[in-house]
């Protein structure tokens, strides 16, 4: 399992042997134990190892920091845990896994955890209020770049965080002309303000400091070499320049598969058919409504993304 391997290198690098040993015990008997039995009902995601490797990092940085408050895991106190969630909560929730199971298996007293919600992904985003962000973050120059690519990709293509932080350069096709990117099959044409914006972001992301050769593969580097961002930080991005990342995707998909037949969306897209077959129902259409034959070629033609036409 790749997760195995990444996790052995992860715990290399950690100085204290406690909380090495620490971090050990709760991969081994919390984490591998839970995604070996959701191995068994089907393959594993990349969302659900990309969580537990979240997990086991923040856990070390929390281990860390409250070595640096000269606290041990079994002294550790409320006042402790309620100053590690003050700041970058966003960033910080992983290690919430950790913290409940050194709770549940007497590590550490048992303490209050911040509840688990995001307040900003609460209710539905509308088509226009979508629309009208996608715009904004199109046409706004003070933002930071990254996070306007990311938003389009989100608001326009209903990319979840967790797959845009994992796409590479070389999903990104150019030939002078049109630009695509490799979400599904086919590879989706960007529309002018987009692709425009991607080639300026690529050119940024080259002269970025941690956009070391080890991670030049990624179309978002994390500052970690070898590793793409984390999600979570690119979430916590998205919101400082006002994109519900949750909504904004739901809001997407469920807009364009009212404009084009499900099946393809979902291919093209990258969604599994239930999911589609799920947002589908959920916005008035059906599967069966679409006839059979050959839609790669109408979806390649066809560009849902006139509203990224500010004027429009």
């Amino acid at each position: 399992m790749l997760y195995q391997r990444w996790l052995t290198e992860r715990l290399a690098v950690i100085e204290d042997p406690e909380h090495r040993r620490l971090l050990q015990h709760f991969a081994t008997w919390h984490q591998m134990r839970r995604l070996r039995n959701k191995a068994e009902k089907g393959p594993l995601g990349r969302s659900q190892t990309n969580q537990a490797k979240q997990e086991v990092t923040q856990a070390g940085v929390f281990l860390a920091w409250l070595a640096d408050r000269g606290r041990t895991i079994e002294h550790c106190q409320q006042a402790d845990l309620d100053a590690w969630h003050t700041e970058k909560l966003a960033t910080r929730r992983p290690a919430q896994t950790f913290l409940r199971w050194c709770m549940k298996t007497s590590r550490m007293p048992r303490l209050t955890l911040p509840p688990q919600v995001i307040n900003q992904d609460q209710a539905p985003l509308h088509q226009h209020r979508r629309l009208a962000i996608l715009r904004r973050t199109l046409n706004d120059d003070s933002l930071p770049l990254r996070a306007r690519v990311a938003a389009a990709l989100v608001l326009l293509y209903a990319q979840p965080v967790s797959r845009i932080v994992r796409l590479t350069v070389d999903d990104v096709i150019d030939d002078g002309t049109i630009v695509t990117v490799r979400l599904g099959d086919p590879p989706s044409p960007l529309p002018e303000p987009v692709a425009d914006l991607l080639r300026a972001y690529n050119q940024s992301r080259q002269r970025q400091p941690y956009a070391s050769s080890r991670s030049s593969q990624w179309l978002f580097p994390g500052r970690q070499p070898g590793q793409p961002m984390n999600p979570v930080s690119l979430q916590v991005q998205l919101r400082k320049i006002g994109v519900p990342p949750q909504r904004g995707k739901t809001s997407a998909i469920r807009q364009l598969v009212l404009q084009a037949p499900a099946p393809v969306i979902a291919k093209a897209l990258g969604y599994h058919d239930k999911t589609a077959t799920r947002l589908v129902t959920e916005a008035g259409g059906t599967w069966s409504r679409y006839a059979p034959g050959d839609h790669q070629r109408s979806i390649g033609r066809r560009q849902p993304l006139d509203e990224t036409n500010p004027q429009g």
